[in-house]
C-alpha cells in the first residue's frame, strides 16, 4: 500500500500522467473496441477519451471522516482521499450505460468483498437470459475483477473489470468499474463506512 505526501502540484502531475498512460493505448486501439455507447452521445466524451478533472473534497463533503469517493460519472474518474488528508487518488473508470442505470447522491461502503462472486440482477437477467447465473471469484472473466466494495445502495459497487477496454466508457449496469491494479489499491485504503457520492 502506498500513501503520498505530496504537494497538490505533485499530485496533479502524477496524475495527469498515469491518466495518460492508461488512457492512451486505449486512444490508440480506439477503432479494435466494441462500442459501449451510442457515439452521439454529445455530452459524454468519445470512446476512452475522459474529460478528466480534479475535484476539492470540500465541494462534496462535510468531513472526511473515514475516507471519502466521489464517483464522478461525467469526467469518469473515481477519487479517493483518506482521513488524514495525506492520500488522495484518482482513477479511471467506466461508469453506467444509461440515465436510467445513474443513480446520484450520498451513500457508503457497507461491504468490501476480495475475488467476489459476480451473480446478475435480476433486471440484468430479464434483459439477456444468456448471462450465467453466475461467475465464481478469481475467473478472469468474472466482471466483478479482483475487488468490490458494495454501496449501500442495492446492487451499486465500486469493483474491479473484467475488460479494461470498459473503462473511460458508458458500459456498466450502474457500477463503477476500475482496472484491477486499481481498485486493489483502493480496496487497501477504504473501509466499511467509507463515504460516498455520486455525481
Amino acid at each position: 500500500m502506498t500513501k503520498f505526501n505530496h504537494s497538490r502540484r505533485a499530485i496533479l502531475s502524477t496524475g495527469a500522467m498515469a491518466l495518460g498512460v492508461v488512457a492512451m493505448p486505449s486512444i490508440l486501439r480506439a477503432t479494435e473496441l466494441p462500442e459501449y455507447e451510442d457515439e452521439n452521445n454529445v455530452r459524454t466524451a468519445r470512446r476512452n477519451v475522459m474529460g478528466f478533472r480534479n475535484h476539492d473534497w470540500r465541494d462534496h463533503f462535510s468531513n472526511l471522516r473515514r475516507g471519502a469517493i466521489l464517483c464522478d460519472t461525467h469526467s469518469r474518474a473515481v477519487h479517493f482521499w483518506s482521513e488524514d488528508e495525506s492520500t488522495y487518488l484518482a482513477y479511471p473508470t467506466s461508469v453506467p450505460m444509461t440515465e436510467d442505470f445513474t443513480r446520484r447522491g450520498m451513500t457508503e461502503v457497507t461491504l468490501k468483498r476480495y475475488q467476489p462472486t459476480w451473480i446478475p440482477t435480476p433486471n440484468m437477467r430479464k434483459r439477456d437470459p444468456s448471462l450465467p447465473e453466475r461467475v465464481e471469484g478469481g475467473d478472469p472473466k468474472n466482471p466483478m475483477g479482483t475487488r468490490a466494495m458494495n454501496l449501500s445502495w442495492q446492487y451499486y459497487r465500486v469493483h474491479g473489470i473484467d475488460d479494461p477496454a470498459k473503462v473511460g466508457r458508458r458500459a456498466s449496469n450502474g457500477c463503477f468499474g476500475l482496472i484491477n491494479a486499481h481498485v486493489e489499491e483502493l480496496y487497501e485504503l477504504v473501509e466499511v463506512g467509507t463515504q460516498v457520492r455520486v455525481i
